[in-house]
């Protein structure tokens, strides 16, 4: 006679197994087996009283234990920087959708910008056997992930390169990006033009500065010390150094903003003065268009980075033997009214 028990109390922490099924049942570990991998040699009697006893426990296959044993996990773990950035969403998206059309489940997490965390989520993942990796670099030495490549562990890098060690990274143009929007606020008549960026050790804020810098000389313009910011894009510290830009005898005219956190938050500032100030922020943030006037961005495409991205990595897991490539997507201009401010003196 099959095994009775109590099947409305949850066991926490452990769930039904096979064992806890074949008792249920009053058949053997190999019979549930078979029925839960649909091998045949099991009876329709048998096999519905398995089925029965699988639903009242609420037992599930265990395939990370399957496919284990096959020797490959077919998931694919990616480290973002903050799962809260609106940037990251369709890029999220965009990699779970490749995963998912190459059979592989995906496992996300986030460093929150702290080195660390990145090498602690990542390292965490490869412990859990993924096929692949994807990184949004949160640090600059990535050397502790040669071992796991080196082990088989198909390792991109999105938005940012490595740091220390050759791998394939997709990132966008940030340098071109930077100097075609600062180009846009110079040719509308601006020469005093300030830049208000992430932290300088990172690799897309670094390469904005640049192209920024790359413009005002192309125009022969001069930069001030206090015409340039770089730091945490924590609000208080953006706020603070957009209102001295604009203060003082000669204050900027335009600002260029590092990224979408940085773009909102000088909105807010330029919104309490009384003189226009042109704007223009890498990175195109939702309801962008609909503020008056709409703001001008830089914008990327997330979603197409993450696409390239994982679509390389698949290239990895099929055994393509190809030397790590470094590709760049273009930004695009878009003029909504916020960059074309003619300067106010």
């Amino acid at each position: 006679m099959p095994h009775n028990r109590r099947t409305s109390d949850p066991r926490y922490g452990n769930r039904p197994t096979m064992k806890d099924v074949a008792a249920q049942a009053g058949v053997g570990l190999k019979t549930v087996s078979r029925v839960v991998n649909g091998e045949p040699g099991v009876t329709p009697e048998t096999e519905k009283r398995v089925l029965e006893a699988i639903e009242a426990l609420g037992f599930r296959r265990n395939d990370s234990a399957r496919v284990l044993r096959k020797g490959r996990t077919a998931t694919v773990g990616l480290v973002l920087e903050d799962l809260a950035d609106p940037f990251y969403g369709p890029l999220n998206r965009a990699v779970e959708e490749v995963a998912r059309a190459h059979g592989a489940l995906l496992i996300n997490g986030s460093s929150a910008e702290d080195p660390d965390r990145e090498r602690e989520l990542a390292l965490a993942l490869c412990a859990r056997r993924v096929d692949g990796l994807i990184v949004i670099p949160a640090g600059n030495d990535h050397r502790y992930l040669e071992p796991e490549i080196r082990a088989g562990v198909a390792t991109v890098f999105v938005d940012r390169p490595a740091g220390g060690i050759d791998a394939d990274v997709v990132l966008s143009d940030n340098f071109g990006g930077a100097l075609g929007g600062v180009a846009h606020l110079i040719a509308g008549g601006h020469r005093r033009i300030g830049f208000i960026g992430d932290h300088p050790r990172i690799h897309t804020a670094t390469e904005r500065l640049r192209g920024y810098r790359a413009a005002m000389a192309a125009a022969g313009l001069a930069v001030a010390g206090s015409w340039v910011s770089l730091g945490s894009t924590d609000p208080d510290r953006v706020a603070a150094a957009a209102r001295s830009m604009l203060a003082g005898p000669e204050p900027v005219t335009a600002v260029f903003a590092g990224n979408n956190r940085v773009t909102v938050t000088v909105v807010r500032v330029l919104a309490a003065l009384e003189r226009p100030v042109a704007l223009v922020g890498f990175d195109d943030f939702e309801l962008a268009d609909l503020l008056r006037p709409g703001v001008t961005v830089v914008a990327q495409d997330p979603a197409a980075l993450g696409r390239v991205a994982t679509d390389r990595l698949f290239q990895r897991l099929a055994g393509a033997g190809l030397p790590p490539s470094r590709t760049e997507l273009p930004t695009r201009l878009i003029p909504r009214g916020s960059g074309e401010l003619p300067p106010a003196n």
